[in-house]
């Protein structure tokens, strides 16, 4: 019985023992975690706290060398470089008449007063002053002595490519992308990068970094994204040309927000090696790099200059296409497609007007104008878009955001895309009888499960994609013209309205060409307008959108010129077009 007695304290000791020990065990684990936490907050801070010292010093730098340089030159007329469309500044800067020096350090001052007032710039690309000083050997160029702005996830050697997430923090490209390696070739000065949203997939441009962009006309207002730094420079007037990337607009919205032109290639026209997306291996929805400028003679002579040998030589993949100049200058009457809006998107009434507008125009120079309807666009927009660009769930995203903090623009999102996918699926049945829209993009953020669905979701767009053009041909049109997303926006609105992309992300899809151009401003009776718009659903996307763009009255209105695949120089010289017409119009 002794023995029992004993052995049962034992044990009693023992448990209390294990007890103790386990909590001891949870607390110190408890304690590790909390201490890993706060040492990868600080070490996060301190990374961006580098990025932004690297920043300021390269903005220093640059401030420096204008001010000696303007000191040693009084007699430069910045004025009337800067007034200079690119056609009349590579032009003058050929024959001699104006010199490179000249025209880099009057747009390297004016880039620096409008990041002041817009913060656009992520870093001034101080080997852009080494650059010029040896510009000469590439006298035959067609960009020489053109400063370009980049977008910040465009490679340039020692550089960082951050896509706005501090885990990119610290990785300096190893060289150049293809692009910038042209563009250096054909005598272009890559001289800033520009900021962009956090993760890309957001068309707002803020990010923990960098901070917010805003907008040329308003400050009170977005720049639009993902190539929202070079929309403010360019339409601030610190760019005269700049090369950004377009997943589902981020090229043309950015463009329609500060009222200059975008282009987004077809997918494949241009390299995209060096180009450096949030994640890599999604292919149903493709991005493309493309150019920014003030007018679409800009984008047609950069496209021009970047479809060359060098590019078709350091790139293999890239299909060996010059620049189709006789396209790009035909006058043919063409047969355009028209809609107003989509069936998922209805645009506010400014951007309406300025459709309606351009069509009246079209029509009076003697060109073909039809309704055009496309084909499914709701179930392409979550069955397609959503479900093929978010696989995973949004899993490899929200890896990317860990460790660091969020930003405001982006949270709407995240916190969207952090729901457990049971939870979706229920909350998908719920809401079914009360919102068209909702549901499916729930289920379609739950992403796909197994290799078969994935291959099922790319022949289901490849599909979509043959239907679509069989669709176009049977409409006899040779391009089209429809609805851009904008007015600008006010802050925080885009991350809770990406449904609005189907208006742009469409031809992502479809890799179909497509471009935005400036037509118009916001009117006084546009704003009265608004009030009484309701939208297709009438449901809450549709109420935030109206809050989204209220407020707007003189900012930028645009379209959206679109082409078949591979048919750029088209789309480009419908682009002209319109430009030109309203151009005249207003003449």
């Amino acid at each position: 019985m002794e023995t029992l007695k004993d052995l049962v304290e034992g044990v009693k000791v023992e448990s209390q023992t294990a007890v103790l020990l386990t909590s001891v065990v949870c607390g110190v684990g408890a304690l590790l975690m909390v201490v890993q936490t706060v040492s990868g907050h600080r070490a996060a801070k301190d990374k961006i706290q580098r990025a932004r010292n690297r920043r300021t010093e390269s903005l220093q730098r640059a401030e420096q060398e204008v001010l000696r340089y303007k000191q040693l030159h009084p007699s430069c007329d910045s004025a009337a470089i800067l007034s200079l469309s690119l056609s009349e500044l590579t032009k003058q800067l050929r024959e001699g008449s104006l010199c490179p020096e000249d025209v880099f350090y009057s747009y390297m001052q004016k880039t620096l007063a409008v990041h002041k007032e817009l913060n656009c710039c992520t870093e001034i690309l101080l080997e852009s002053f080494d650059q010029l000083r040896t510009i000469g050997s590439n006298k035959d160029g067609l960009l020489y002595g053109v400063p370009i702005s980049i977008k910040e996830n465009v490679s340039y050697k020692n550089c960082d490519c951050t896509c706005g997430v501090i885990i990119n923090l610290s990785q300096p490209a190893k060289k150049d992308s293809v692009i910038v390696e042209v563009l250096k070739k054909q005598g272009a000065i890559p001289f800033t990068k520009t900021n962009l949203p956090q993760a890309l997939l957001n068309y707002d441009c803020s990010n923990p970094i960098f901070g917010q962009t805003v907008n040329p006309y308003n400050p009170q207002k977005t720049s639009g994204g993902s190539s929202g730094g070079e929309g403010a420079l360019i339409g601030g007037g610190g760019s005269i040309l700049g090369i950004g990337s377009d997943i589902g607009g981020s090229i043309r919205i950015p463009a329609s927000f500060c009222g200059i032109c975008g282009f987004k290639p077809t997918t494949g026209r241009l390299s995209s090696q060096g180009i450096v997306p949030i994640y890599r291996g999604q292919k149903c929805v493709l991005s493309s790099p493309g150019p920014l400028a003030r007018d679409v003679d800009s984008l047609a002579l950069c496209m021009q200059a970047l479809l060359c040998d060098h590019m078709f030589s350091l790139d293999p993949t890239v299909p060996p296409l010059p620049f189709n100049l006789q396209t790009y200058q035909s006058s043919k009457p063409l047969r355009i497609g028209y809609l107003e809006h989509d069936g998922y998107t209805q645009p506010p009434p400014c951007m309406i007007r300025g459709l309606r507008e351009v069509k009246a125009l079209l029509e009076q120079a003697g060109h073909t104008v039809v309704p055009y309807e496309p084909l499914r666009v709701n179930h392409a927009v979550t069955e397609l878009i959503i479900k093929g660009l978010l696989a995973d769930g949004a899993a490899t995203m929200l890896q990317k955001l860990k460790g660091g903090p969020l930003d405001p623009c982006l949270k709407p999102q995240i916190r969207l895309y952090s729901i457990p996918h049971w939870l979706k699926r229920i909350l998908k049945f719920l809401l079914k009888p009360f919102s068209p829209r909702i549901p499916p993009t729930l289920g379609a953020l739950c992403g796909v499960s197994s290799a078969p669905e994935v291959w099922k979701q790319h022949a289901d767009v490849e599909d979509y994609i043959s239907e679509t053009i069989a669709h176009w041909r049977k409409y006899n049109i040779d391009v089209l013209l429809c609805p851009m997303i904008g007015p600008a926006f006010n802050f925080l609105y885009c991350g809770r309205l990406t449904c609005l992309s189907s208006l742009t992300m469409i031809y992502n899809l479809l890799n179909f060409p497509a471009g935005a151009v400036p037509v118009s401003t916001v009117t006084a009776q546009d704003e009265e307008d608004l009030k009484h718009l309701k939208g297709l659903y009438q449901d809450t996307w549709d109420k935030l959108h109206k809050l989204a763009v209220s407020g707007a009255e003189g900012l930028p209105v645009a379209v959206q010129c679109v082409a078949l695949p591979w048919q750029d120089e088209l789309c480009l010289r419908f682009m002209k077009e319109v430009e030109q017409l309203v151009k005249h119009k207003k003449n």
